[in-house]
């Protein structure tokens, strides 16, 4: 008989509503099959933020463990990529999803390969700040790509109401037209454009509040809220490959989601799972909800209805 998979390195159940956060230290195309949520298909949500191939250090100069991030030709690194996005997928049920946080460079090639083995593209989102690094060779880079996948677009799980925000019709022009809406929505709200930004959602890095000490390349808290709020529900599983910083961690086992995820480096997870267990730095309600418009409002009466 094969012999059982040994339990996870790092567990946690949430003192108050009850779900589990669990991890795994090794290669996620090692580790990922360990869990049984994996192996049966009953993940109902991915979030993944590779390592980009970029020489980042991930504390490996440090820890001595951490993922060597320009250790792979090209083709090395898409072979990787394909074999990660392929179990990710497959661990999927029919109502889940899939997000990779992704830069410019394997942006085409990932929305290919996942569109090629039956993954549907529901969005191509942008995450853009203000913060991108400097040059003078080129257009500065401010953006990576949110991409958004699922199994079925049947029978997905979406949620708009955690996450709508102000609409520019109300923030800038007043129009009475989006006070009495008749999309099912509350008057004055929409679902988010496509570009993401506004409060809360620039890069971790200064003296950020939510910034883990020694991680160079950590997503915000209002990023993974925006994904996990609208793509779960309480009580689903919530899988991240690439564990980094544990942003994804953090906002899912605050919001009641089952957590599991896999991190090379030994220390890092260790790191990030003391995040996760002493949960988000900012109030959760605080997290959307605002208008992100460019522009005040130009309406000087008040709208009426």
């Amino acid at each position: 008989m094969p012999s059982k998979p040994k339990k996870p390195d790092l567990t946690h159940t949430h003192p108050d509503n009850g779900v589990v956060a669990s991890v795994r230290i090794g290669d996620c195309r090692v580790e990922l099959p360990k869990f049984d949520e994996v192996r049966n298909a009953q993940v109902d949500l991915v979030f993944a933020d590779p390592p980009f191939n970029w020489a980042r250090d991930y504390d490996r100069h440090e820890t001595g463990d951490a993922w060597d991030d320009a250790a792979m030709s090209r083709d090395e690194y898409l072979e990787f990529t394909y074999t990660w996005l392929e179990l990710c997928a497959g661990a999927l049920k029919p109502s889940g999803s899939m997000w990779v946080n992704i830069p410019d460079d394997s942006a085409a090639e990932i929305v290919v390969h996942l569109k090629k083995i039956g993954m549907h593209m529901v969005n191509w989102c942008v995450w853009h700040y203000r913060f991108g690094q400097n040059t003078k060779g080129r257009f500065i880079n401010s953006k990576v790509h949110a991409l958004y996948f699922c199994k079925d677009p049947a029978k997905r799980t979406w949620n708009p109401e955690p996450i709508l925000e102000v609409s520019d019709r109300r923030a800038i022009y007043g129009d009475p037209r989006t006070e009495s809406k008749k999309d099912g929505l509350p008057a004055g709200m929409r679902v988010p454009m496509d570009v993401w930004y506004g409060k809360y959602w620039g890069r971790i890095q200064g003296n950020n509040k939510e910034r883990r000490a020694k991680h160079d390349n950590q997503l915000p808290e209002v990023y993974l809220h925006r994904v996990i709020a609208s793509c779960s529900n309480e009580g689903d599983v919530v899988l991240d490959p690439f564990l980094g910083s544990g942003t994804t961690g953090v906002i899912a086992h605050a919001m009641g989601r089952h957590f599991i995820g896999t991190e090379f480096s030994k220390a890092n997870a260790e790191m990030a799972f003391e995040r996760v267990v002493n949960g988000p730095v900012r109030d959760l309600e605080s997290l959307g909800g605002d208008s992100t418009a460019i522009f005040e409002n130009r309406r000087k009466k008040p709208a009426t209805v």
